[in-house]
C-alpha cells in the first residue's frame, strides 16, 4: 500500500510538494475498518480526491507519480537510448531545467514499510536511496545510499541488505536507477520493490477510454470477473442487463444487452452514450485493482459519470469487504457534491480531501483540506466553493460575460 508520495520541480510543481494518503486522527476517530493496521504507522486511505481549479496542477500530482513508476520500471531499457533522461521539470522558469527533480514514495510491502526515492538531472540520477522499516522495529535500516558527486557512489552500510550488491554497482549507467538495475539480475530484496511498482499507480485518463474499454472486455472471459461487470453495470442505472462478447472482424466485441418491450437487446457498443462506455471501462481496471490490492490513479473521476456512481466507487474502496487486499484510489476531481451533506452516507472524509492551488507565476502548491481546521459537520462543499479552502478559480460572478459585452460594445463603436 501507498503511505506517502514526494516530488518536486515536475511540470508546474518547482518546490517540493507531498501527497499523505496514511490515515489520520480523522481517519481513526471514525471508526472506519478499511485502512486501519495494527501498527498505525502503516495505516493507510482508502482513498484520496484533489480538487483545485482548472490548469491549477491536480492532474500533474499524479503525472509525477506515473512518471516515477515508468522510471522505475524501465529506466534500464528505455532511458539507454535516449540522448537525455525524459522528465519533465518546471519550465516557466530557465533555472528549473538545472535543478534536479525528486521522487520518492512511502510504501508498505508484507508488513515492512519502506522508502525509495531519486533525484534525477538531464544527464544522470544525482541521488538514489533506500530505507527500511522492519515489521515491528521503529529503528531504520539504509539498505543503500547513492550520491553522484562522491567518489564512492555507492554506500551499504549496515547487513541490512542481503545478497550480492556489488556488483550491480559497475552494471548501473549513470543514467539508471539501481533498484531498476537490481530486478534485472533478479535480486531477491529489491526484486519485491520493483515488482509494487509494476503492480501499482495505474493511471486512468479520460484520453484512454478505448483502451480500457478493451482491456474490460478481455477480462470478461473470465466468469466469475463477467458476473461482477454485469452487476456493477446493473447497479449503475443504466438499463443494461446483460454483458457478451461477440467474434467480430477483429476479434471478440463487447455487446451490452438492454432491457426492452420484448425482452433483453443487445446493442452495438459504438451506440452506448459516452457515461454507459466510461463506466464499463473503468470497470476493468477497477477490479483488477481489488483483486490485486493496486494503487489506481484517476484523472477526472467525474467524467462522464454520475455524482452517485462517483460516490459508490469511492464507498467500494471505503468498504473492507469490497475491497479485502487494500487496494487505493487516488483522483483529482471537480464534483463539490462529493464533500457536501447531500449523501446519506458521505463517500469521503475530511482527512480524503486535498486541495492543489497555482500561484500567478504557474507554481503550484499541494496542501490537505484539514490545513484549514474544518469542523466535523461543516459544509464542505459550500465553503470550498466560497473560496474558504482555496482551489477555485480566481473569477468574479459576471466577469466572462462582461468581457464579451466589452468587446462587442468595441467592435460596434
Amino acid at each position: 500500500m501507498l503511505l506517502r508520495f514526494r516530488g518536486a520541480n515536475h511540470r508546474s510543481f518547482r518546490d517540493e510538494f507531498e501527497l499523505w494518503t496514511s490515515a489520520s486522527r480523522f481517519n481513526v476517530d471514525s471508526g472506519r475498518p478499511a485502512g486501519l493496521a495494527e501498527d498505525p504507522e502503516a495505516a493507510y486511505l482508502p482513498a484520496v480526491v484533489i480538487y483545485g481549479a482548472n490548469a491549477s496542477g491536480k492532474s500533474n500530482v499524479l503525472s509525477a507519480m506515473r512518471w516515477m513508476r515508468r522510471a522505475v520500471v524501465s529506466s534500464v531499457t528505455e532511458w539507454s537510448a535516449l540522448d537525455r533522461i525524459p522528465r519533465e521539470p518546471f519550465e516557466l522558469d530557465p533555472e528549473g531545467e538545472d535543478e534536479t527533480s525528486l521522487y520518492e514514495v512511502g510504501i508498505v510491502i508484507d508488513g515492512d514499510r519502506y522508502v525509495y526515492g531519486f533525484e534525477v538531472s538531464d544527464e544522470r540520477v544525482e541521488s538514489e536511496w533506500l530505507h527500511v522499516h522492519p515489521r515491528g522495529q521503529a529503528r531504520r535500516q539504509v539498505w543503500f545510499e547513492r550520491d553522484a558527486d562522491d567518489p564512492e557512489p555507492f554506500k551499504f552500510p549496515g547487513e541490512g541488505l542481503k545478497g550480492d550488491k556489488e556488483s550491480l554497482v559497475p552494471r548501473t549507467r549513470p543514467n539508471a536507477l539501481f533498484l531498476t538495475v537490481a530486478a534485472a539480475f533478479n535480486h531477491p530484496h529489491l526484486g519485491p520493490i520493483h515488482e509494487w511498482f509494476k503492480r501499482n499507480l495505474w493511471f486512468i485518463g479520460d484520453e484512454g477510454e478505448s483502451t480500457r474499454g478493451g482491456f474490460t472486455g478481455e477480462k470478461l472471459k473470465d466468469p466469475a470477473i463477467e458476473k461482477r461487470v454485469r452487476d456493477l453495470l446493473e447497479v449503475a442505472d443504466l438499463g443494461v442487463d446483460g454483458v457478451s462478447l461477440e467474434p467480430g472482424e477483429k476479434g471478440l466485441r463487447v455487446r451490452l444487452s438492454h432491457r426492452g418491450r420484448s425482452g433483453s437487446v443487445p446493442l452495438a457498443y459504438s451506440l452506448e452514450s459516452k457515461g454507459t462506455r466510461s463506466w464499463f471501462a473503468f470497470l476493468g481496471p477497477m477490479l483488477e485493482a481489488l483483486d490485486t490490492g493496486a494503487v489506481l490513479l484517476v484523472d477526472e473521476l467525474y467524467a462522464s459519470l454520475h455524482p452517485l456512481v462517483a460516490a459508490e466507487v469511492l464507498r467500494i474502496f471505503r468498504d473492507p469487504v469490497a475491497n479485502p487486499k487494500n487496494a487505493q484510489l487516488v483522483c483529482t476531481s471537480h464534483d463539490v457534491t462529493l464533500l457536501g451533506n447531500l449523501h446519506t452516507f458521505p463517500p469521503l472524509e475530511r482527512d480524503q480531501i486535498r486541495i492543489v492551488v497555482k500561484s500567478r507565476i504557474g507554481e503550484s502548491e499541494l496542501y490537505p483540506l484539514t490545513d484549514a481546521r474544518p469542523r466535523k459537520n461543516e459544509a464542505l462543499d459550500k465553503r470550498y466553493l466560497a473560496g474558504a479552502y482555496g482551489g477555485i478559480p480566481r473569477l468574479t460572478e459576471g466577469e466572462a460575460a462582461e468581457a464579451l459585452g466589452s468587446e462587442n460594445a468595441e467592435a460596434c463603436a
